[in-house]
């Protein structure tokens, strides 16, 4: 693999793969980790990709299978969402929104619904994509997704009330 093409990569996938790692560990620097083994992933194996879609779904995959098998072998404590920095939050914010306090509602769901539901609408994928990547059947995704709505949209009203 050239320095261009790691290059191009790294362009493309950092910051989705960093917003998705965060949404499975919970801190910056626990995601920022796991995005830095994802891409020595790349760099070791340099998989060939058939396409795109195959070369998208291989990053989120091998980015959530990564942050499964840190939360598996964790050692070191967790936190709180309520305990996140800042610094953290401002890191892992929806570009185009100042305050997104659904996104910090979203990330206290089930995993499977968590992660679902944050591609969908924080990324921007399609359910066929989502299916690919988590290797699911894309009935299961819209199935999760509207399981999801509706824990989350119950969630929110919690909080406003």
């Amino acid at each position: 693999m050239t320095n261009r093409e790691l290059e191009n990569y790294f362009k493309t996938y950092y910051a989705p793969c960093c917003r998705i790692a965060f949404t499975q560990m919970k801190t910056k620097s626990d995601a920022e980790d796991v995005v830095q083994e994802v891409f020595l992933r790349l760099l070791k194996y340099q998989p060939g990709f058939e396409s795109l879609d195959h070369e998208k779904a291989w990053m989120i995959r091998t980015t959530l299978n990564l942050c499964r098998d840190v939360l598996k072998s964790r050692w070191s404590s967790t936190i709180r969402m309520e305990e996140l920095s800042l610094e953290d939050k401002d890191s892992f914010k929806n570009p185009y929104v100042d305050i997104d306090e659904t996104l910090w509602s979203l990330l206290e769901l089930p995993h499977m619904y968590r992660i679902c539901l944050y591609l969908f609408y924080y990324e921007d994928y399609s359910i066929k994509e989502i299916a690919q990547a988590l290797e699911e059947p894309e009935n299961t995704i819209k199935t999760r997704l509207k399981r999801g709505r509706e824990m989350l949209r119950k969630k929110l009203q919690e909080e406003k009330t």
